[in-house]
């Protein structure tokens, strides 16, 4: 009896042992730079730990991290791989599983969403993708205001581009107004491209204010027409600097002419009627506005 008491003992023992063991283990924790550790005690939030260090937590205590498998291609996807112990595939090599981190990343992060098709306010779709960059600044709404912050963050980045493209229209339009103040602006997607990205921002950070984060920076990353239009509409950019160019032309036509006049009748040169006045213009302007060079042809008869 004396031996079996003392073995059932030494049993009882080692499990205390392994279970103090197990919770000692489990109540370790250990934090980077620029990472946090949301914690809950049975249900109910009890703290965020910031600092980097190696820290001992309650062991029943359980680290939160609800985007911890997400995966939107952006900087702040970070997992490990660890391989499963004497298992192998079927070509022989290890089979490795993917452990998401329980840590919530502090470091400033970039979303590249897809390029998205979107009607200006001109009705034309145009095809446009942004970058944001963007940081957890409070964890705890993070983790429990929002179901998964990065799909949200990647939800509102699409929602906003949508509102503030549909603003402004491609290149600079008359009587458009994108101001809001009922008047009309030379705002464009291509020119106010500054302006536009900082109204992103706002309209993104105004919407993930609850999330606990803050947004950096937005940067127009593509902007083109979409394939179906793109040739319709280069024939009117192209259409529509020939005759910016024409006008330009035109006005250095008619100082020129002027100018030439005006030398003629100070310097007495000759004396010219209205008439010749008219003749000498024509035939200054067909010079000069013309797109091929002039051939002389000496008039060796009367004008009248």
């Amino acid at each position: 009896m004396g031996a079996g008491s003392e073995n059932i003992f030494g049993i009882i023992i080692g499990l205390v042992l392994i279970v103090i063991s197990a919770l000692t283990h489990a109540g370790l924790k250990v934090v980077k730079p620029q990472e946090a550790l949301v914690l809950t005690l049975f249900g109910n939030y009890t703290g965020t730990i910031k600092e980097p260090g190696f820290y001992f937590v309650n062991p029943f205590s359980v680290a939160v991290n609800p985007a911890n498998h997400t995966r939107l291609g952006q900087s702040g996807d970070v997992s490990t791989k660890a391989p499963l112990s004497g298992m192998k595939s079927s070509n022989g090599n290890d089979v490795n599983i993917e452990i998401g981190k329980k840590q919530i990343s502090l470091k400033v992060m970039t979303l590249s969403n897809s390029r998205q098709k979107i009607n200006d306010c001109l009705g034309n779709p145009v095809e446009i993708g942004i970058a944001v960059t963007w940081r957890v600044v409070d964890t705890a709404k993070a983790v429990f205001n929002v179901d998964n912050y990065k799909e949200y963050l990647s939800l509102q980045c699409d929602s906003a581009l949508r509102n503030i493209v549909r603003i402004y229209p491609y290149d600079v339009s008359p009587n458009v107004d994108t101001t809001g103040d009922g008047q009309a602006d030379e705002g464009s997607l291509r020119g106010s491209s500054e302006i536009v990205a900082n109204r992103i921002r706002e309209e993104i950070q105004s919407r993930v204010e609850d999330a606990g984060l803050e947004i950096l920076e937005a940067r127009i990353t593509y902007l083109a027409y979409a394939p179906e239009i793109a040739a319709v509409m280069l024939q009117r950019q192209q259409a529509s600097a020939i005759i910016d160019a024409r006008k330009m032309i035109v006005d250095g036509a008619v100082g020129i002419v002027e100018m030439a006049l005006e030398r003629l009748n100070e310097g007495e040169l000759v004396e010219l009627d209205e008439e010749r006045k008219a003749a000498m213009v024509s035939n200054l302007l067909v010079v000069l506005c013309g797109n091929h060079d002039a051939q002389p042809i000496v008039n060796t008869g009367n004008l009248y």
